[in-house]
């Protein structure tokens, strides 16, 4: 009987695809943990700094590519309107990537003001690059992603890490700075129009229409939003502790982070990557989508609960030895950054769970109010300096998550029965 359940668990399509992507990450962790280490060795803490701006920059410039939101809707799409759909994805994205390079490149002078480094314009103007590379493949990507294939993606994860985390550690060594950052960024996002365009036979359209586009904008935007305001969460610690604490207390600050939770949000990435498609396939059918989601998400507690808590315990033994004796006083502030993951995670899983059935706005209204608690509580924090910054993100990060969760849960499965699914 035992035997049998874990066959029936295994063979599930969201197990196999979070196995595949789950083999890359592992990989990616590989390659990542000899970047860390050369990083930490050959970076100082205004090294870190510039870098984590540069990263910054591009986390919010990236978002207005619709990226997350044109996978998506062709995700969701009922098939006869996929290859409207497609086509006019497409040259939306060419559209926004021009225009975000031309802004991030103006943005350049006053971020690098903000900050009093003028060493910053030229790596986020070049940084820009990356844009012109996303419209060739993230079609093609969606379409791989819709159909469930995420070994296709698995394998462009694992390309696109030893790519580039071998891009980073060369130049990193060679004495380039936050350059090796940025040439490793643009360079390793080619390997994804090989690895695409060899496991998907759509093309790009030869003439220029815009059908549908209010269906693609208008399905996508709520998404887009709830991806900014999450991304300003995962950021606007760095914004004010840049601003006030100074760069090198950053650098400090965004080691904690990159070498905490960057590991493990990184396994939460992973395991949620396959369960919106997951729950898509099955979104009219409220049994089948009920137990798909519980399973799920079950499937995710048992594997990021224990790897937190062995991080965070583990951190005190593991930094020093591996990083470096200078990043010891990021201990105490690693630990709490890594246990911010655990309801982050379950945040995660609640707001894919009503995307599939196309309450994306619920998810929006809600993420307004989690910034704004999630900001009042830096602000508040941030005199006393980084350690209560990093509290503060937890204890946010958890009260928040609960409160969504419950909600999320209630509406969908109870209050939305008869709404949402067939009868």
């Amino acid at each position: 009987m035992l035997i049998h359940k874990l066959q029936k668990t295994f063979s599930s399509q969201f197990i196999r695809n979070a196995g595949w992507l789950g083999l890359a990450e592992l990989a990616n962790r590989v390659f990542r943990l000899g970047t860390t280490v050369t990083l930490a060795r050959m970076f100082s803490p205004k090294d870190y700094g510039l870098m984590a701006i540069v990263y910054i920059v591009v986390e919010f410039s990236s978002l207005f590519t619709l990226d997350r939101g044109i996978i998506a809707k062709i995700v969701q799409a009922d098939d006869e309107d996929i290859q409207t759909i497609c086509n006019t994805s497409y040259w939306i994205n060419w559209i926004l990537c021009i225009s975000i390079l031309i802004l991030q490149c103006i943005a350049a002078f006053p971020i690098a003001y903000f900050y009093g480094n003028q060493d910053l314009i030229l790596p986020i103007c070049c940084v820009g690059l990356v844009y012109l590379i996303f419209p060739t493949f993230v079609v093609q990507g969606a379409l791989i992603e819709r159909d469930n294939r995420l070994k296709i993606k698995a394998i462009g994860n694992v390309a696109q890490s030893l790519i580039g985390n071998l891009l980073t550690v060369i130049l990193a060594i060679l004495g380039m700075g936050v350059w090796s950052i940025v040439w490793s960024m643009v360079l390793s996002n080619i390997v994804w129009i090989f690895v695409y365009y060899k496991n998907n036979s759509w093309r790009p359209p030869q003439s220029f229409n815009l059908d549908k586009w209010q269906d693609i904008t208008n399905f996508g935007k709520n998404i887009i939003a709830v991806e900014f305001l999450t991304r300003l969460r995962m950021n606007l610690d760095y914004l004010i502790v840049g601003k006030f604490l100074g760069i090198d207390e950053l650098g400090l600050y965004y080691f904690a982070f990159n070498a905490g939770s960057g590991i493990t949000m990184n396994i939460v990435k992973t395991l949620i990557a396959p369960l919106f498609p997951h729950l898509c396939a099955v979104r009219k059918s409220y049994q089948s989508f009920r137990q798909r989601y519980l399973t799920s998400v079950k499937t995710i507690a048992t594997i990021v609960v224990p790897i937190v808590l062995l991080q965070a315990a583990a951190a005190p033994f593991y930094v020093p030895i591996i990083f470096g004796q200078k990043w010891t006083g990021a201990v105490p502030i690693l630990v709490l950054i890594c246990l911010s993951v655990i309801p982050r995670a379950f945040k995660q899983s609640s707001s894919l769970l009503l995307n599939a059935i196309a309450q994306t706005h619920k998810v929006f209204y809600f993420d307004v109010i989690y910034t704004l608690v999630f900001a009042a509580a830096l602000l508040i924090t941030v005199k006393m300096g980084v350690f209560w910054i990093a509290l503060a993100v937890l204890l946010s990060h958890l009260l928040m998550s609960v409160i969504f969760n419950i909600w999320a849960d209630n509406y969908v499965f109870k209050k939305g029965k008869n709404m949402f699914f067939e009868k």
